[in-house]
């Protein structure tokens, strides 16, 4: 059995009184530090700081960078200028998906692509296979940290500490080469919680200084360290998808509720595109969609949902909402049961409990500033 990796902020938190950490992905992460619905609460209320240096960063460069990032992803990344980024995914010829994942402009012929920890090796090799003459590509990922800081007090944590006024800094734009507790990170205005917030990469090298400074300059505002399993329950709230789940080689982009980052309409070709039209095209067979319990029971990942006693499909995230403390999940179903007001059954221990088809997200914030994946 190999060995789990960790992070370079491990040292700092694994002897914290209450963090508990698991396997996630291969990785030795901690699902929670003084409890998830007290760290949810405080990213919905003030604001929390994630550990996501598990993530990967792949930086593609060359005269042909754009055009191959554009065959690979099926957003139009020629509408990026230097200083954007866009949400996106690499799909098979089939229209399943290879993984989502973040698009940076660097610069003229500089991109980074950052993907899902768990899928790093098979992303690389996917891209490989696909690279074409003009393009460099290098992997960065055991070079790189991430911190998340989430949450309505983000910006007023961050702020008086770089030389830069962020309430410019829209939704999905980044500052690079910006100096933070002595180290140079490049600032990203996007995240995975619902939450205005910021994403930071820098060496991983520097990432414990920058940690315990934030967490240091935040406690006056309520941050708090924040685990995977806050990160999962509030992207389920805001219906943020989260490959494995609501996304697969099996689920595309049409189906796991994706589709707006799917642009079918530009003249580019692009790996799956034929599959996804025609899918669109035909009527797309599955749909994400909210369901909410009435008979009392929590849906949980992979519950089988039924109509009458046909099964429909199957919830791929669920959980009692920290926020509306309602009993809420995630399903992938048949399209012609997906109305909202549909009345459903979710199997759970062998019994069938009455559900209904909701309206998603669950949750949306009050919009001030910015919102991402």
């Amino acid at each position: 059995m190999s060995e789990l990796k960790r992070t370079s902020l491990y040292p700092l938190y694994a002897d914290i009184p209450g963090v508990r950490c698991i396997d996630f992905g291969g990785w030795d992460l901690p699902v929670q530090f003084s409890g998830i619905h007290k760290e949810h609460e405080a990213v919905r209320e003030a604001a929390g700081l994630f550990d996501v240096s598990h993530m990967g960063e792949f930086m593609v460069s060359g005269p042909q960078a754009e055009s191959f990032i554009q065959y690979v992803t099926v957003n139009d990344v020629t509408t990026l200028a230097p200083g954007q980024a866009q949400y996106s995914a690499m799909c098979y010829p089939d229209g399943g998906v290879v993984d989502d994942l973040l698009v940076y402009k660097l610069e003229e012929q500089s991109y980074m692509l950052v993907v899902n920890a768990s899928n790093i090796d098979k992303d690389w090799e996917w891209l490989q296979q696909h690279l074409t003459d003009g393009v460099q590509m290098t992997n960065k990922s055991d070079e790189m940290a991430l911190l998340a800081l989430q949450g309505p007090k983000a910006e007023d944590i961050l702020a008086p500490l770089i030389e830069t006024d962020l309430t410019k800094l829209g939704a999905f734009h980044f500052l690079q080469n910006i100096n933070l507790f002595g180290t140079v990170v490049l600032l990203s205005r996007s995240g995975y919680t619902g939450e205005d917030g910021f994403e930071i990469y820098l060496p991983a090298a520097d990432a414990p200084a920058v940690w315990k400074g934030l967490l240091e300059h935040g406690d006056a505002h309520g941050l708090l360290p924040a685990g995977l399993g806050a990160r999962d329950t509030l992207r389920f709230e805001a219906k943020l998808p989260l490959y494995g789940q609501e996304l697969s080689q099996d689920i595309s982009p049409l189906e796991g509720g994706i589709g707006f980052f799917v642009k079918l309409n530009q003249t580019d070709d692009f790996i799956g595109k034929e599959a996804l039209q025609q899918q669109k095209s035909s009527g797309v067979p599955r749909k994400l969609v909210g369901i909410e319990m009435i008979d009392r029971g929590i849906p949980r990942s992979h519950y089988p949902v039924f109509v009458g006693d046909t099964q429909i499909g199957e919830i791929t995230t669920g959980t009692q909402s920290p926020t509306l403390k309602r009993n809420l999940g995630l399903a992938l179903i048949d399209s012609s049961h997906a109305a909202i007001g549909t009345q459903v059954e979710v199997e759970i221990r062998g019994k069938r409990l009455k559900a209904e088809v909701v309206s998603v997200p669950f949750y949306k914030r009050a919009r001030k500033g910015a919102d991402s994946k």
